[in-house]
């Protein structure tokens, strides 16, 4: 019974950190997104991670439109992030160092932000005004 519930235990932060995920595209770009929807799985984001697959992220989404900022505390891997306005267009891209605590902002209100592995965005001539599709809601 000890050992059952030893196990348990050690499980648990894995367990805890399982994030539901959602099938996006950009145009004919699927995304595998984590959703960050609350605010400790937003404070958490892609943390301590030393690997991520080419078509995964985190999608977050925020309680309201606002000028919204990220940053890379703790944060193994380069990565960018697309700022996404209520119906998913994008607002702005910002390419982020790892392990760094310099802010990257959305230009102007932005309900969501999009993080995938650095340079994922400029790659497929994702830019500014192309739309992210498969967002609730949008």
């Amino acid at each position: 019974m000890r050992s059952l519930l030893a196990l348990v235990l050690a499980s648990a932060p894995a367990l805890a950190q399982q994030l539901p995920v959602l099938q996006l595209n950009a145009g004919m770009h699927l995304i595998r997104a984590e959703v960050a929807a609350d605010f400790a799985s937003r404070a958490q984001g892609l943390m301590y991670r030393s690997s991520m697959p080419s078509n995964a992220g985190m999608l977050f989404i925020f309680d309201e439109a606002a000028t919204h900022c990220m940053w890379m505390k703790n944060t193994l891997l380069p990565l960018s992030v697309a700022f996404l306005d209520e119906k998913g267009t994008v607002i702005n891209i910002e390419d982020m160092k790892p392990q760094t605590e310099d802010s990257h902002c959305a230009r102007r209100p932005a309900r969501y932000a999009l993080e995938m592995n650095g340079g994922w965005f400029a790659a497929r001539g994702i830019k500014p005004g192309s739309r992210i599709g498969g967002i609730p809601g949008t």
